[in-house]
C-alpha cells in the first residue's frame, strides 16, 4: 500500500488587543473582499455571510481601531459600495506580514508537527493554536 502524503496545514493567527477586540483570519478576509468587490454585501456573500453579519463585523472593527477601515457609500440609483481607508490597506498589510513571518520561522515546526499527524484521522473543525 502507498505510504499517503502528509495532511496539508493551515496556520490561523488570531491578535487579541486587550481590552479592545480581536482581529483574525476571518475578519481579514472580509476586508479583502470589500478591497475587491467594493463592497460589503458582496464579501460578505462570497464568505457565505449574511449582510448583516458582514455589517457587524465591519462596524466592529470600525471601532476597534482609531479611524475607520472601512467607508461605506450609500446605495441609491447608482449602488452605493465600500472601500478601505488608507488604514484599513496598512492592517490587512501588517496581519499579513505577521502571518507570513510566522510561518517563515516557524516552517521547521509546522513540519515537524505535520509530520506527527496520523493523515487518515480527521477533524470536524481545525483547532485553534
Amino acid at each position: 500500500m502507498p505510504a499517503r502524503p502528509p495532511p496539508s496545514t493551515k496556520l490561523s493567527l488570531r491578535l487579541d488587543f486587550v481590552p479592545g477586540g480581536r482581529l483574525g483570519p476571518g475578519k481579514i478576509e472580509l476586508l479583502e473582499g470589500i478591497a475587491s468587490t467594493g463592497s460589503i454585501s458582496g464579501a460578505g456573500r462570497a464568505m457565505k455571510m449574511s449582510y448583516r453579519r458582514a455589517w457587524l463585523l465591519v462596524d466592529d472593527l470600525n471601532r476597534m481601531f482609531t479611524q475607520p477601515l472601512v467607508e461605506a457609500q450609500p446605495g441609491g440609483a447608482k449602488g452605493g459600495g465600500a472601500n478601505l481607508t488608507p488604514l484599513g490597506r496598512d492592517v490587512v498589510a501588517h496581519y499579513r506580514a505577521i502571518e507570513a513571518a510566522t510561518i517563515a520561522v516557524n516552517a521547521a515546526h509546522i513540519d515537524a508537527l505535520r509530520g506527527m499527524v496520523d493523515a487518515r484521522e480527521t477533524c470536524s473543525e481545525p483547532l485553534p493554536l
